[in-house]
């Protein structure tokens, strides 16, 4: 294997990964017209075409698609193999990728990664901050933050923690609207909703030991947990909230709890994704355990 092989691999991959020569250009300090001459001189080693260009696109050929099963391969032993020269010298280093949602970025998070880097000086880490559900296997994110249940994936679930939820409004609301005392109240309030989740609209409330679920509206939805914890306290309307995001806005008095003796809080799981074979890599280990110890 040529010494050029795997770097010229890595970019094709890349390239594939966020669909233009601009894109990974955007990100490695390369140029797109010599991100293009790495695909090339890969194209030219293995004698055939790996990308269809046009001025919009581009596209795998079926040569293409069939060498990037492998690539990723290759990609991935070479991954391991340093993963364990790594691991006898006990010094994670490397770039992280990590995916998570708005709220549990800014609230849990973002305070703390500077003690990770700290703590390990010789990695650098890139945060992708996204409210909507991403691939985590298509997008080769090294771990993936989720709060929620999770659905069946190829993919390693590492638990981090627990997260409960509360239905909250700021006192300036409850003083227009008043506060709600049943469940059946909610359907006179204007309630915030996170979109593109049509199960956020359903709010489990208890009576004894049974569960119901409430079926809420109001006029505002957005796809930022951020966006709707600020509306409430501006007293937009009422809000079903994580308690991680909600704490600092509860413990000031900014927001108020409601229907506590009758809502469900839903515990629910704070878990990293993570590809399988790469939660023994280093970096993804030494994160993973990191914010399981602070949580």
């Amino acid at each position: 294997m040529q010494k050029a092989l795997l770097p010229d691999i890595a970019m094709f991959l890349r390239v594939m990964e966020l669909g233009s020569f601009a894109a990974v250009a955007a990100e490695s300090g390369f140029t797109p017209s010599g991100i293009s001459r790495v695909v090339t001189r890969l194209e030219d080693r293995l004698g055939t075409k790996l990308i269809h260009r046009s001025t919009r696109h581009l596209h795998l050929t079926p040569e293409g698609e069939a060498f990037s099963v492998h690539a990723r391969r290759m990609l991935e032993i070479a991954e391991a193999a340093e993963a364990d020269i790594q691991q006898t010298k006990g010094r994670p280093r490397g770039h992280l990728t990590v995916n998570s949602g708005s709220a549990f970025v800014r609230h849990k998070l973002a305070p703390i990664l500077p003690r990770f880097l700290n703590d390990y000086p010789e990695l650098s880490i890139d945060v992708s901050v996204s409210d909507r559900r991403i691939d985590p296997i298509a997008e080769r994110f090294d771990a993936v933050i989720r709060v929620g249940r999770l659905v069946d994936s190829d993919l390693i679930a590492l638990r981090l923690g627990t997260v409960r939820r509360i239905i909250a409004a700021s006192p300036r609301y409850l003083a227009v609207h008043g506060e709600p005392q049943t469940p059946d109240d909610l359907s006179s309030h204007n309630c915030l909703l996170l979109a593109g989740f049509p199960q956020q609209a359903l709010w489990p409330m208890r009576d004894g030991d049974r569960r119901y679920d409430v079926h809420v509206s109001g006029s505002v939805k957005s796809d930022s947990a951020d966006a709707l914890l600020d509306m409430a306290v501006a007293g937009a309307g009422l809000i079903r909230l994580g308690d991680f995001l909600g704490a600092d806005a509860l413990a000031s008095g900014k927001l108020v709890p409601v229907l506590a003796d009758c809502h469900f809080d839903d515990p629910q799981p704070i878990s990293a994704l993570v590809l399988p074979g790469r939660q023994a890599i280093p970096r993804v280990r030494a994160f993973v355990d990191f914010i399981r110890s602070e949580f």
